[in-house]
């Protein structure tokens, strides 16, 4: 049986090889469809401590000693765009970008996270990023939230504690209130998976609490009705004035089954479900996807649990839910193999609970990042399920990129660009995707996580050993600028 598996494995590699090796698709991008670049407040911004800003997880896990981050790396300084910020908007318009993702750091806005005491300075700073975003023709897309919740709220439990909640609402109203007339794309969260699971169950993102099975649940819980609640807010209170758009962004690999077996192709859609129906289903839906509802309610009884791990809403919070989105924002990478298992892991946890087994070949194109092999078959993959499970939805690729060791001649980032656009084209134009964004992550180089400056995503290099933080422009700055003048992926385009 296994040398019958290892045969289907064999053709459906070479199968989606061949998709991946073949000449890029000629379409040209329409005329309609944004390009952009993505960064995040506490991975680019620095000023740690100035003008205000208050402390938040990631300035409390970054200065623990010893340090949990490669070469004991922080996001003191990092690219200084506090400071910088005209240079990286220069940095945009030469590139010819349509729109600028970036993040707004709460404890910059609210020191303590709380509404009561406004940081003024931090407020300006946003302000001042935005008006020469404005004067340069770029569109601004805020994400309201990247990761970053202020230490004093954290210190109340954070994201497990539902009076966050209203807190962050309070957040997104100052936000929409000041901002909302000059910004018209707005993200609630990003990837709330890894606030959540890395965040309060695995330990590998701040604020880097161990509570498999558990610590999860009760964060997504929670933030999935802090979104609703943001959304409800702007939709009921801003739209209208200032005729913006507000969606989510929810990254998820593609899991391609390892076999054409029912049992393989059942635990891909699983996986699915588990990682990107965990945030979709409820908003799109009203709640959560049911394998987890019961994968979840009998591990649990199994467990000795007398309810299941995985919080319910009610009636009222799921119609509530329902609905809040007005596109949806996709971070994907990346493609990873599923397949059934006989011996599910009893242990706690949101893999456990998936009760499936999901890995990468070693002879899969590698980057500068464990987790991150080439496929961009998987682009198309995704987005055309994601179009056929949840009903067609406005897509905004939010975040798409490769990491290397930073070098200037970065022609393996090029060509995974291309391979990806040319795949994410083949969805639109042969499967109908409504996609009508994509962002390449990131502008320049930055503070990635844990990995501190050791991981290169940027179209710019930073030198981090110079205090001045110079920014250079690599070659797949330059191909980027191209792409955007032409809207080609090959020299001569048809429409």
């Amino acid at each position: 049986m296994r040398s019958v598996i290892h045969f289907v494995f064999f053709f459906i590699i070479v199968f989606n090889e061949a998709q991946v090796n073949g000449t890029l698709n000629n379409k040209r991008f329409p005329d309609d469809f944004k390009f952009g670049v993505a960064t995040a407040s506490y991975q680019v911004e620095g000023a740690w401590n100035e003008d205000g800003k208050g402390e938040n997880v990631w300035d409390q896990v970054t200065h623990r000693v010893p340090s949990p981050i490669v070469n004991n790396d922080t996001g003191d300084v990092a690219c200084d765009s506090y400071h910088k910020y005209k240079e990286d908007v220069a940095m945009l318009k030469d590139l010819g970008v349509d729109f600028y993702r970036f993040s707004i750091s709460w404890s910059r806005i609210l020191p303590t996270g709380f509404a009561n005491e406004i940081n003024e300075a931090g407020l300006q700073y946003y302000k001042n990023l935005v008006k020469e975003l404005r004067a340069n023709g770029i569109e601004p897309l805020v994400t309201i939230f990247h990761w970053d919740q202020p230490q004093p709220l954290e210190d109340l439990g954070g994201w497990t504690n539902d009076i966050i909640i209203d807190q962050f609402v309070d957040y997104a109203r100052i936000l929409f209130r000041e901002l909302g007339n000059e910004v018209k794309y707005w993200l609630t969260f990003n990837e709330p998976k890894q606030t959540c699971n890395q965040g309060y169950g695995t330990a590998q993102k701040a604020p880097l609490i161990t509570s498999p099975g558990m610590g999860e649940y009760l964060c997504t819980h929670n933030l999935l009705r802090a979104h609703a609640k943001a959304w409800r807010l702007y939709d009921e209170e801003f739209r209208q004035e200032q005729q913006g758009t507000i969606g989510i962004t929810i990254d998820t690999p593609w899991f391609e089954p390892f076999s054409n077996s029912t049992a393989d192709i059942e635990a891909a859609e699983t996986k699915l479900q588990f990682t990107f129906g965990w945030y979709t289903n409820p908003i799109v839906y009203g709640d959560y996807p049911s394998v987890m509802q019961t994968n979840i309610a009998r591990r649990s009884a199994q467990q000795g649990f007398k309810e299941s791990r995985l919080p319910q809403f009610t009636e009222e919070e799921k119609a509530y839910i329902k609905g809040t989105y007005d596109f949806l924002g996709v971070n994907v990478y990346t493609t990873f193999l599923v397949s059934s298992t006989d011996e599910p892991d009893p242990s706690m946890g949101l893999d456990e609970d998936s009760e499936v087994l999901d890995w990468q070949p070693d002879d899969w194109e590698s980057t500068a990042s464990s987790w991150l092999k080439v496929v961009p078959w998987g682009m198309r993959k995704l987005v055309t399920w994601i179009k056929n499970t949840y009903d067609n939805p406005k897509i905004m690729i939010t975040e798409n990129g490769y990491s290397d060791n930073g070098t200037l001649e970065d022609d393996g980032r090029i060509s995974y660009y291309e391979r990806y656009l040319s795949s994410l084209r083949d969805a639109m134009e042969l499967d109908g995707v409504d996609v009508i964004a994509y962002t390449a992550w990131s502008l320049m180089d930055n503070f990635e996580w844990m990995q501190g400056y050791s991981e290169k995503f940027g179209l710019y290099h930073v030198d981090f050993n110079s205090p001045n933080r110079e920014r250079t422009a690599k070659k797949s700055a330059l191909w980027y600028k191209n792409l955007l003048e032409t809207r080609c992926l090959v020299e001569e385009c048809v429409d």
